[in-house]
């Protein structure tokens, strides 16, 4: 097993005042050589975007992009003629393909949004872009996996255009589990959200993150009340 610790207070920060941002990978004004990606995990970024406030109109292309709400609304709009609100307990998927333009912004006049902004490297490259956001209950994720996204239509979750899995977790203080990778060769990203946890023997607290691969299964020892995002990913980058 090959492993990989980013703490917390490791990781890029920007305040531009209505945005406070954490990068755990280079983004914006944070580069770093040695934080580039996580196998075909390109961006997670840990936002608080003010009230009212939020990122314009701006163009991606060829990139899985996923927003998670922690707190608050989100709102978002493309020029596909999508248009959503998600709040804490969705996901929200939007594949750029050929490109697409979006904005995402603080739906709500009075409190402010936190959210995950996560981009991943597809597989297949000039898809036709698409949207999709889902609700997911938190009955699904009290002490187990909660499948949130995947690469099948047909399975558990919104889907993309790559070989990953996310799932949410939800522990209580003592309790354990193992994570099963599902696609041998993928990595797993495990971000802690709230609480203390034990992963492969390695303590981790909350915004830490931590990788895995070279591994088909690892533990997960709750230390206290804990919520935790799983991303497991390819690592080899697409060709």
């Amino acid at each position: 097993m090959q492993t990989l610790l980013h703490t917390a207070t490791s990781r890029g920060h920007a305040s531009h005042g209505w945005l406070n941002s954490y990068h755990t990978f280079s983004f914006a004004g944070y580069q770093n050589p040695q934080r580039m990606h996580f196998g075909v995990l390109r961006v997670l970024n840990d936002d608080t975007v003010a009230a009212g406030m939020g990122f314009g109109a701006h163009p991606h292309d060829n990139m899985e992009i996923i927003s998670i709400p922690l707190a608050g609304t989100l709102e978002h709009k493309d020029n596909a003629g999508n248009h959503g609100i998600i709040r804490s307990g969705d996901v929200q998927v939007m594949s750029a393909g050929t490109g697409i333009a979006h904005s995402e912004k603080n739906h709500s006049q009075s409190e402010e949004v936190k959210f995950l902004q996560i981009w991943l490297f597809p597989n297949k490259r000039g898809v036709q872009p698409r949207y999709d956001q889902q609700s997911f209950g938190p009955e699904g994720r009290h002490n187990q996996f909660q499948q949130v996204l995947s690469p099948n239509p047909d399975d558990a979750g919104v889907w993309i255009h790559q070989d990953a899995w996310f799932h949410l977790a939800d522990f209580d203080a003592g309790f354990a589990a193992d994570y099963q990778v599902k696609r041998p060769g993928n990595g797993v990203y495990v971000f802690v959200l709230e609480g203390d946890v034990t992963v492969a023997g390695q303590p981790l607290h909350r915004r830490d993150g931590f990788g895995l691969w070279e591994t088909d299964s690892f533990s997960i020892q709750a230390d206290s009340s804990a919520r935790l995002l799983l991303m497991e990913v390819p690592m080899q980058l697409p060709q």
